[in-house]
Formats: C-alpha cells, sequence, structure tokens
C-alpha cells in the first residue's frame, strides 16, 4: 500500500467518458429520475441526481485498502487499553446499559470487524476520513446498491454503455449476505432474521408494512447465497420454550442486527433477543461490541500511539484521518486559538447532532458551545477538513429541467468480511451547505466505476 498515492482529481473518470456519453447519461437519468429514485430515501422535495458519480476502478480500489487498514489499526488501539467490551466502555467512559445486548466479557477480537463503514469526504484532492461506523447497523446500503443498479440497468436497455469500460461498483448487498454466511459459520437454507427499529428516525419508518414490502427484494437476494431471510420489527421477536429467538412465527438461527444498539427502542422483543443471546441459542451478525469501536475518542487512541507504529502506518494516519484529541479542559485555550481550524463534536454521536464548526460560529457561541462540551464530558476536538466540491448534474422536480453545478459530497465504501464491495454517496444539491445528511435534503446514490 502506497501512503502517497496520487488521488484522481475529483470528477476526472466522470470527464474521461466520451461526451456523448454523457450527454446521454444525463439525458436518459433526468426522463427517468422517478423510476430511479421510487422508495429511496430522502427529505428533499426538489431535487434528484440525474446521474451518479463516478470513480476510477483502481482509487475505490486503494481507498477501500486505505479504509481496511485504518479499521485495523482502530481495534489494535482499542486492544491496547483494553481487553474486553466491558473495559473498552468504561476507558470509553459509555454508560452501563447505554449499548444495548453488549457483553461485557467478551474479548476485543478481528471479528468485530466484520461490517464497517468509513465515512469519507475529499479534500484538497486526498480522502479524508472524519469518523467510522463499524457495525451491522449500517444504514444507506439498500438505497445505494438499488440506485446505481436501476441506473445501470437504464443505460443498458438504452446501450449507452455499449464498449465503454463503466459498471455499477459491486452489490454491497450481496457481499453482505456472504459475510453473513460465512462470518456465522451457516448452513444452507439457515433461516436468518433481519431485524429493525422501526421506532427510529429514518424516512418510511412511520409505516411498517410498506417499509418490509420496499426491502422485500432482499429475502430473493439472500436465497442465493443459502440464506432465508425474514424481516420484521425487533419489537415483535419472541422467545420459545426452548430460548430460541422467534420471528415471523417460527425461530430462527441466527439474527442480522440492522438496528443501532445505542439507539433502539426499549421493547419486549428486544429483551427477547437479549435472552437467546444469553442462552447462547442466537448466532448475532454482529456483536454489539462492534459499536464501541465506532467511538470517535479512537481517532484520538489513533494520535497517540503514533510513535508506537510503522513509518506507513504513521503516514496513512497523518494523511487520511484528521487529527483528533479528546476535548478536555487543558483543550480550552487552543479550541479558542484556533477556532477557525477545528470541530467539536460528541465522540459517540451520529447524523451531525451537536457538532459545531469552529468557522460556521461567531467567537462567543463558539466559546460558550466548546466549554459547554468541557463540562458535559464526551466530546473530541479534530481538525477541520474542508469537502472539495464537485460538478454533478441534477433534475428540477418541479420543472424537469437539469441543472449542473458544482456541490458537497462524501463518499462511504462498505466493507463486509474485511472485502470491498459498493459505495454510498451523499451528494449536495444547488444552494446547499456543507453538512450532508438526510435531515438536509442530501442525495443518495451508489457509484459507478471505470476501468
Amino acid at each position: 500500500m502506497d501512503p502517497n498515492y496520487s488521488w484522481p482529481p475529483a470528477g476526472q473518470a466522470w470527464t474521461d467518458l466520451p461526451e456523448s456519453t454523457r450527454t446521454a447519461m444525463v439525458a436518459a437519468g433526468a426522463a427517468e429520475w422517478e423510476k430511479i429514485f421510487h422508495g429511496r430515501a430522502t427529505y428533499n422535495k426538489q431535487w434528484r441526481l440525474a446521474r451518479p458519480p463516478v470513480l476510477t476502478a483502481d482509487a475505490f480500489r486503494r481507498l477501500n485498502e486505505v479504509c481496511d487498514r485504518i479499521a485495523q489499526l482502530i481495534l489494535e488501539a482499542c486492544q491496547r487499553r483494553a481487553r474486553t467490551a466491558g473495559e473498552l466502555r468504561r476507558l470509553l467512559d459509555v454508560p452501563q446499559g447505554e449499548t444495548r445486548l453488549l457483553d461485557e466479557d467478551e474479548p476485543l477480537h478481528e471479528g468485530l470487524l466484520a461490517a464497517y463503514r468509513p465515512d469519507v469526504l475529499f479534500s484538497s484532492g486526498v480522502p479524508c476520513i472524519v469518523e467510522y461506523n463499524i457495525d451491522s447497523s449500517l444504514g444507506g446500503g439498500f438505497d445505494a446498491d438499488t440506485v446505481i443498479y436501476r441506473y445501470a440497468d437504464l443505460y443498458r436497455e438504452r446501450g449507452l454503455l455499449d464498449g465503454v469500460p463503466a459498471r455499477p461498483a459491486p452489490s454491497l448487498l450481496d457481499q453482505r449476505f456472504v459475510a453473513i454466511r460465512d462470518t456465522l459459520r451457516l448452513p444452507d437454507g439457515a433461516r436468518v432474521a433481519l431485524l429493525m427499529d422501526f421506532d427510529a428516525e429514518y424516512p418510511g419508518l412511520d409505516d411498517p408494512e410498506t417499509f418490509i414490502r420496499i426491502l422485500s427484494p432482499l429475502a430473493d437476494q439472500a436465497k442465493r447465497f443459502g440464506i432465508d431471510l425474514v424481516i420484521a420489527p425487533v419489537r415483535s421477536a419472541a422467545l420459545d420454550a426452548d430460548q430460541r429467538l422467534v420471528v415471523g412465527g417460527a425461530p430462527v438461527d441466527a439474527l442480522f442486527r440492522l438496528f443501532v444498539p445505542n439507539r433502539v427502542t426499549p421493547s419486549a422483543g428486544l429483551d427477547a433477543v437479549a435472552g437467546a443471546l444469553a442462552a447462547g441459542t442466537l448466532p448475532m451478525f454482529v456483536s454489539a461490541a462492534a459499536w464501541l469501536l465506532s467511538n470517535k475518542l479512537n481517532y484520538a487512541w489513533l494520535w497517540a500511539d503514533l510513535p508506537l507504529l510503522s513509518e506507513t502506518d504513521q503516514a496513512l494516519i497523518r494523511r487520511y484521518v484528521p487529527h483528533t484529541v479528546a476535548l478536555t479542559a487543558d483543550q480550552l485555550d487552543r479550541a479558542l486559538a484556533e477556532q477557525a481550524d477545528l470541530v467539536a463534536k460528541p465522540a459517540g454521536g451520529s447524523a451531525g447532532h451537536g457538532v459545531l464548526i469552529g468557522r460556521k460560529m461567531s467567537a462567543l457561541a463558539w466559546e460558550d458551545g466548546v466549554r459547554a462540551a468541557i463540562d458535559a464530558g464526551g466530546n473530541i476536538l479534530q481538525r477541520y477538513h474542508e469537502a472539495d466540491r464537485v460538478a454533478m448534474d441534477f433534475v428540477q422536480i418541479e420543472t424537469g429541467e437539469t441543472v449542473s453545478a458544482e456541490v458537497p459530497y462524501s463518499l462511504a465504501p462498505y466493507l463486509f468480511g474485511r472485502t470491498g464491495s459498493g459505495a454510498l454517496a451523499r451528494v449536495g444539491y444547488p444552494g446547499c451547505d456543507e453538512v450532508l445528511n438526510l435531515a438536509r435534503g442530501v442525495l443518495m446514490t451508489g457509484i459507478l466505476l471505470t476501468d
């Protein structure tokens, strides 16, 4: 792995395609946007993408290699400090019981890296991995895969990629089923429950029946990998007399946990899951201990441990991981002096909640926010990296007009079983700010790769 790899400019893979192909792809996407994005998660009522982002296959492979190595370094940083999940929880100052289904005695082991999705933005042309989501409860995958394969089908129907070395990234949903089967060593035909928390915040969860119907193609997809998938709300689970988990009227052989362990709504169904885990009758993809590896304080440990690492690993962290420290009282003077170059955020937070961006705030508001974060504890101070903008094409929903604009974007590769697959692209829209999350109207898709 070359830590000094020269990354191609954003948008180059797109502009390297023939102009006639690009024009036809945008026109096709603008004409068929309703079909492409039908049933997909978004709060945006004004814009849809007219095409997906395009990357070179070589750059995407190298990005996956970097992301995989840094995930390994995060685990090793935790293992240097803790032997078990309980020891790590205490070091991270996570309240006991907050991470549901956590086995405090579980050793920290390689299997905790069975599923992860780093969030990557490009700053000055270089990937910046602003956080890691290490867990099975990785959102956006169904949307990313569905959208990019709908684009690919559309282009194929119209012959737009004939003779053009472009294709959708490998299916992340396929690779996830491979990882579930192999990690849990499931027999062919194993009945696996995919349990979700329908009381969580995500577009469409307020209508469980419709949402499960939209997800139903996953069951057919799982069959190709020898998995009999049952999709249900976590609250619907129960235990039988043998302490086996019952979902959909019958016992299951394993659980694919698609709910976040520190935000899941308490229910009798969740208690049933806990009971089956305690009884040893329920293999689960993945252990709740993995969620602790997502804590952003781990980034501070990476930087603190630099002297212990090889030169190559040091170079990877310095180039791709924003400098991070725990936000404690001894950091106050630096935080105030370097306001424009810093971000404060909750170590265990997500979706942009509680994030303070120094350059976006007045000096007084920043100081008040930083002091409050220090008093509350559990926050980090991180170097700010401004997201590059890339030219993208959009269709305006009301008028059908296509518009090109330079917008911020981020990329979230999915790695299951330590193997790269597809990625979720979060793309801004004309006139948007820099915060790229669903609540702000971000547009989501998978990616095309070129040779």
